[in-house]
């Protein structure tokens, strides 16, 4: 090991260790002696640095990235930065696909290159953008249609940065859809944009057992639910709160009237019909050596006190 590598190190360990002790001394500080416009100033001073340092990750995130290999890694990279750092695997995957956006890079041969997004990188390494605006900027990057040009792309990008400094996020994501009419005024995606962008997240559930979902629908899909909801999401149909719920034909004057759910609760309430429909057709046939069906365990006990939870075949519980 060189004289210089070992310096190197040397000082990458004495700058973090700077870096914490002038946290400790920044989070002891008292600050009840500040007057309303000098807690702002501060707020704002702090705010800076912690928008700066995500631009210290980069490096490191791309150099692994680059060159640690799973075995040493134990896995893939996010699921390592997951496990080390302590935080979500989702959060892990964010953090290595903007170090990849905006960490500087390596040619083929090893010479550096700029980063993707330049003039985003740099503002961010400045302090002058935040995570939302950021975040932002980057979606606007990659949601681009692959006809436009690379300076076209690198015009939009720095303006977009320069803004970020001057507007919230939720006021330049205004801008941004603005920007992209501009550079796509027919809005003519290809069937590849689209299919890109495509796809449906169902989240964790939660301690009430409910889920979020999530997702953008092609225009395929987004035809073929609204003609499914037109006619089970309708005001009267597929009502859980009536004796006998409504899912063939049309419902009855008194069943649309006491009718009192939201449009999105007749929705839920519209697809839910749905698709139980479509397992009870028996048309999906087999998944694993066994009929597509809803497969709950529970125990004896819970079964007869109609009590506790149940796991589906998904393994998620099922409340009763």
């Amino acid at each position: 090991m060189s004289t210089g590598e070992v310096g190197d190190r040397e000082a990458i360990t004495a700058a973090v260790d700077a870096l914490n002790a002038a946290v400790d001394t920044v989070v002891a500080l008292n600050v009840d002696a500040l007057t309303t416009p000098e807690h702002l100033v501060l707020l704002e001073s702090i705010e800076a640095v912690r928008r700066r340092l995500p631009a210290a990750e980069h490096a490191s995130i791309n150099h692994l990235a680059r060159q640690a290999t799973p075995e040493e890694l134990g896995g893939r990279l996010s699921h390592a930065l997951a496990e080390w750092m302590l935080i979500s695997r989702a959060e892990a995957a964010r953090r290595v696909r903007e170090a990849a956006d905006l960490g500087e890079r390596h040619g083929l041969t090893g010479e550096p290159l700029p980063p993707m997004m330049a003039a985003t990188a740099a503002a961010q390494r400045a302090g002058a953008l935040g995570a939302g605006q950021v975040a932002v900027i980057r979606r606007f990057c990659h949601q681009l249609p692959g006809w436009v040009d690379v300076a076209t792309r690198e015009s939009a990008e720095t303006q977009l940065a320069k803004r970020g400094k001057q507007f919230r996020p939720e006021q330049l994501a205004g801008l941004a859809d603005r920007l992209a009419d501009c550079l796509n005024p027919d809005g003519m995606y290809t069937d590849e944009d689209r299919a890109r962008r495509r796809g449906l997240t169902l989240g964790k559930q939660e301690a009430d057992g409910m889920s979020a979902l999530r997702g953008w629908l092609t225009p395929e899909a987004r035809a073929t639910v609204e003609a499914v909801l037109a006619k089970l999401a309708a005001p009267g149909m597929c009502n859980p709160y009536d004796d006998t719920a409504c899912v063939d034909g049309a419902p009855t004057e008194q069943a649309i009237e006491h009718d009192t759910r939201s449009v999105a609760q007749r929705q839920h309430d519209g697809l839910n019909a749905a698709l139980r429909a479509t397992l009870a057709s028996g048309k999906l046939r087999q998944h694993n050596g066994l009929p597509a069906s809803i497969v709950v365990t529970t125990t004896l006990a819970d079964l007869e006190a109609a009590a506790g939870t149940a796991l589906t075949g998904g393994g998620t519980p099922s409340c009763r």
